[in-house]
């Protein structure tokens, strides 16, 4: 299948998972078909987390960055529910994390690029590995699960 380019003046990212401002680490829908979801984050040079988070060389923590990963996840989940024309029968809930590396900091005014694969499909399972690159080199690489839940 073909890449469809996307970006979120199409289809808005709010639309299609229930994270937001100032949870919300994902920007920028850049690519999607069957098999992988690319996504990118600019991130803000003002954040708060940077001021208590080693000032004085101010580094995302590692499970932001994880975070963001994991939320391009559960884009690549809705976007495939809606290919497929399928009623959500839920929302996307992270269930399992494994082997997560950190290969580089990620600092203020960085953009960061979210790439994740599915591996596996497994009834209401999701199993994704994600790659989260800085400047074209990989920072942080993880495998993780993702089932549909129903949430209050």
């Amino acid at each position: 299948m073909e890449d469809c380019k996307l970006v979120t003046q199409q289809i808005e990212i709010t639309d299609l998972i229930p994270h937001r401002h100032p949870f919300l680490w994902v920007d920028t829908i850049v690519s999607h078909n069957t098999e992988t979801l690319i996504t990118e984050k600019l991130i803000p040079e003002d954040l708060e987390v940077f001021k208590g988070h080693y000032p004085d060389h101010p580094i995302l923590p590692g499970v932001l960055l994880c975070e963001s990963l994991f939320q391009t996840g559960a884009l690549f989940i809705a976007l495939q529910m809606k290919d497929q024309e399928a009623a959500p029968s839920g929302v996307p809930v992270l269930t399992r994390v494994e082997g997560v590396k950190f290969k580089r900091p990620v600092g203020p005014g960085d953009t960061i690029q979210m790439k994740v694969s599915l591996t596996e499909k497994l009834g209401n399972a999701w199993f994704l590995k994600g790659s989260l690159r800085l400047h074209g080199k990989v920072a942080v690489q993880a495998s993780f699960a993702c089932t549909l839940a129903d949430i209050p």
